[in-house]
């Protein structure tokens, strides 16, 4: 009985066997079939398999495809049509005279207030020179020290100081002393002057950088009848004036 039971284990091991050597060349022949399928017989040439790509994946494609690389370039000023910052032009006028006028673009008004400035400096200047010198000479004449004179070199050829005509030259000098004082004065306020007027303009000029001046701003004025609506009588009721019409 023992034998009998193992030679039918024998037989069930060996049919076991022959069912997994079959189902091995079953699969290995769907996969040759399926690797023959991916091929064309001209050239032996490998045919590849379709790509399938999902429909967000081809817009992008698509999208990266038509995408075109634009190089910016820098573009220059236009400075036809350019306008000044009227802030900036206040702060360049005050840090350097002129430099307002300058970032305006009005060069031609730069000679203008150089020229004023320069005229100013130089007034100050001799009329500061000239009052220290008379102040000096008044001082001199005013003390009893012989040894100041240096009011002579205002007098002329030949001219002395005495007792009879001291008084005189001291009211000269003092008054002279005064004169170049205030217009020394003067100068220093016509310098501060040219110089607000500096800021101001450059200020005021880039403000009305845009201010419209063309064809279509104008002016007309022209008779017109005007009813004053206090009699109904239209005759004494209607009185004739100017009428002005602004375009704009």
């Amino acid at each position: 009985m023992i034998n009998l039971g193992v030679k039918k284990l024998m037989e069930l091991k060996e049919s076991l066997k022959k069912i997994a050597v079959v189902l091995v060349m079953m699969v290995m022949g769907s996969l040759s079939a399926v690797a023959q399928a991916d091929y064309v017989d001209d050239d032996s040439t490998f045919v590849a398999p379709p790509l399938v790509v999902p429909q967000e994946d081809s817009t992008a494609i698509s999208i990266l495809a038509d995408t075109t690389v634009v190089t910016k370039k820098k573009k220059g000023r236009d400075w036809n049509t350019w306008r000044p910052n009227p802030k900036r032009a206040l702060w360049l006028a005050l840090v350097l005279p002129g430099a307002g006028q300058i970032y305006n673009r009005k060069y031609w008004k730069l000679p203008i207030f150089y020229g004023g400035m320069v005229g100013c400096i130089y007034a100050l200047t001799w009329n500061g020179q000239m009052y220290d010198d008379y102040s000096q000479a008044y001082m001199d004449i005013m003390d009893d020290d012989p040894n100041t004179k240096s009011y002579d070199s205002f007098l002329h050829l030949g001219a002395q100081i005495n007792d009879e005509n001291i008084k005189y030259y001291q009211e000269l000098f003092r008054k002279r002393k005064d004169r170049y004082r205030r217009w020394r004065d003067l100068s220093m306020f016509a310098l501060i002057g040219v110089y607000a007027l500096s800021v101001i303009d450059a200020y005021v000029d880039a403000s009305l950088s845009d201010f419209d001046i063309s064809d279509d701003l104008s002016l007309h004025v022209a008779p017109t009848l005007i009813g004053t609506q206090t009699d109904r009588n239209p005759v004494k009721s209607t009185g004739i004036g100017l009428g002005c019409s602004l375009t704009f």
